[in-house]
This record gives structure tokens, sequence and C-alpha cells, in this order.
């Protein structure tokens, strides 16, 4: 005997961009729900718009990987008024002037002292410790987010075959410049802080600097490349970068991420 017949349920699609609320004094904007940097590059643009719209209302904008929270003053605009402002903006076409640009490339010396947890990525891997290296910096990435501690990146898009999972006892502390693995991603601790991130390099460069007009090396938005020196051309940026040099090269429109090979 059959039990008794089942409600059909009736999913509603989202369809993006949706605008939600969060409250009287904040509105979340989302443009999917994947990690995915044609979704990432959207949210970008319209921060972007809204960072330069003049709009003395906006509060703060907080990004995530595919939504953008916007908070306003609804004292200082009408709120209906500014919503629909917002959904118009939001459905506006456009990549961000970060991700229009070039992007950096990041030196790295991988191993060592330096990368304490690279025979961790090789035993789960199978990989040898210079083909990780060869991966990591064989595949351009790209940055998604800035959030953990000031200027820390989370950059996507690295050799899916260098995936390994964060260590089961976090650090306590992870000197600044490491760069870790987790997962299918990478990233370059800014200031040292707990984690616990897989390690396998570390860069001279400082990756956050309050003091500089210009904060962080790397923007939400933008590609990084990796590039493996040795401890003698670490410790030369190294030097460099303790008298305050930004030193960073810049990618080209030429060598763009999409036009690189990836092995």
């Amino acid at each position: 005997m059959e039990g008794p017949a089942k409600e059909a349920k009736h999913v509603t699609e989202a369809v993006y961009p949706r605008l939600l609320h969060a409250g009287d004094t904040c509105v979340v904007v989302e443009f999917g729900d994947t990690i995915d940097m044609a979704v990432n590059s959207r949210m970008q643009a319209l921060k972007e718009r809204l960072s330069h719209s003049g709009l003395s209302c906006i509060r703060e904008l907080i990004p995530t990987y595919r939504s953008v929270a916007v908070y306003f003053d609804p004292d200082a605009v009408d709120p209906k008024r500014f919503l629909n402002m917002l959904e118009e903006m939001s459905r506006s076409e456009g990549t961000s002037s970060a991700e229009r640009t070039t992007g950096v490339v990041i030196p790295v010396c991988y191993g060592g002292e330096f990368g304490p947890d690279i025979a961790n990525v090789a035993a789960h891997t199978g990989l040898t410790e210079d083909e990780i290296v060869r991966r990591h910096a064989g595949t351009d990435c790209y940055c998604y987010m800035l959030g953990f501690t000031p200027g820390f990146a989370y950059l996507g898009g690295m050799d899916e075959t260098l995936a390994t999972p964060r260590l089961k006892e976090p650090r306590e502390k992870i000197p600044t410049g490491s760069v870790g693995v987790a997962g299918k991603q990478t990233g370059i601790y800014p200031i040292e802080s707990p984690g616990g991130w897989q390690l396998i390099g570390r860069t001279p460069l400082r990756m956050f600097d309050p003091r500089r007009s210009a904060p962080t090396v790397i923007e939400a938005g933008m590609w990084v490349r990796f590039r493996p020196v040795d401890r003698a051309e670490y410790d030369r940026l190294a030097a460099l970068a303790n008298k305050g040099a930004v030193v960073v090269a810049r990618l080209t429109r030429e060598s763009r991420p999409e036009e690189r090979k990836r092995t």
C-alpha cells in the first residue's frame, strides 16, 4: 500500500543580484551563491562604484567572496530611494579597476625554515617539494577578498593538485610574510598571527604597513603571481623592505593570467 502522497515542493531559484535587508542600517547585495571569479568581479565593481559615489550616507562597505554589505545612515537619506539606487547600481555591468589593471609578483623563498610544512604538502599530494614550488609559482591566483587580519589576501585559482587540509593544531604564532596552503586556497600572512595553514614559504615583502598611503600590497580583485627566489635574494629584498622600500613587480597586460599557460 502506498503511503500518503508527498506535497510537491516548489523551490524558487534565487535571482541575482539580490538585495537582502540586515536591519535598518544595512543591506547585503548578493551576486551569487558560489565562489566564482565572475561573481566576485561584479561584487568588486559595485563596491568600487559605491566607494567613489560621493554618497555621504554610506558608512561602511564590507565585501565577501560573493556579496557586499552596505551600511548606511537612514537619517541621511530616504531608505526607499537609497535601495532603489542601490539596486540599479548593482545591475550595472562592469569590472573593478583592480581587475582591469595588472597585478603583482610576489617573491617567495620556499621550503627550509621558511616552509616548515612543505613536507606535509608533499606527503599529502604525492608531489616532490620541487614540483610543489613549480606548481605553486606556475599558476596565477586571484584575490577574492581581504580578511582575518589586515591585508590577509584569500587567493583562489591555485593549482588544485596542491590542495592540502589545514593543520590539525593551529600555530599560536606564524611569522610575517609566511605563504600557506589551506584546501584549494593559498595566502600570505601579512602580520604575525595565529593560524592553521600549511606553510610552504615566505616572502620578504612587507605585505601590510599602515604607514603607507596604500597599506596593503594586494587588493581584492587583483591577480597574484609567485616568483621563487633563493635565500640570498630573499635577504637582499628583506633588507630593502626593512628600509621602507616597496619592491613589488607588476604584472603587465601582455602577461595576463588568462593568457598564461597553466601546468
